[in-house]
């Protein structure tokens, strides 16, 4: 998170209030990622639903290497599509599509993807650290909005307790409990 410009937090803050506005959400209700990207019209699929698809190719994501990745989106003729890890729990697969989905909140530009077919179909992409650090704070903002956080720690609910009634990992609320001072702010 250190390549965050000053006052981004508080802009994704600002922007998850107005977002969860428009799907009629309170700020401690969970705001559901799948949710907001049919309000998005963006579409999210699990591997075996994406058309054409190859054995090889699933049994490579889903069973070799089940925790080597957790979601990626693509546009193809203006069309956004969000594909995510079902092996993940549902805590982090709302974390794993939320990310995606502040990708396309935030107008981010996709990787570049490199494949060599002359070295065995050798791949590279390019990488952008601010890109991630801005997914994963919009992301995780759009789930827990601090407000949200604040009313859950002040009627002394634990962090399991938390992430039951946002819908997210207890890893998670511990994260943005410390980010965003709640966790200095409020002790019993």
């Amino acid at each position: 998170m250190k390549t965050l410009e000053r006052g981004f937090k508080a802009w994704s803050e600002r922007t998850s209030l107005a977002v969860r506005k428009e799907l009629d959400l309170g700020v401690d209700e969970a705001l559901c990622p799948f949710r907001l990207a049919g309000h998005l019209d963006i579409d999210v699929l699990r591997p075996q639903e994406v058309r054409g698809i190859t054995d090889d190719v699933l049994k490579s994501l889903l069973e070799d290497d089940p925790w080597g990745w957790s979601a990626t989106s693509f546009t193809f003729q203006n069309r956004t599509t969000i594909i995510f890890n079902p092996r993940h729990s549902a805590g982090r697969r709302s974390s794993d599509v939320a990310h995606e989905l502040a990708h396309e909140l935030l107008g981010h530009q996709p990787a570049t993807m490199i494949v060599s077919l002359e070295l065995d179909h050798f791949s590279m992409r390019s990488f952008n650290q601010k890109q991630e650090d801005e997914a994963n704070c919009l992301g995780w903002t759009l789930l827990l909005p601090r407000e949200g956080l604040l009313r859950a720690k002040l009627k002394k609910k634990s962090a399991e307790e938390i992430a039951k009634q946002f819908g997210v990992s207890e890893t998670l609320v511990t994260f943005r409990l410390r980010m965003t001072g709640i966790a200095r702010q409020v002790r019993y």
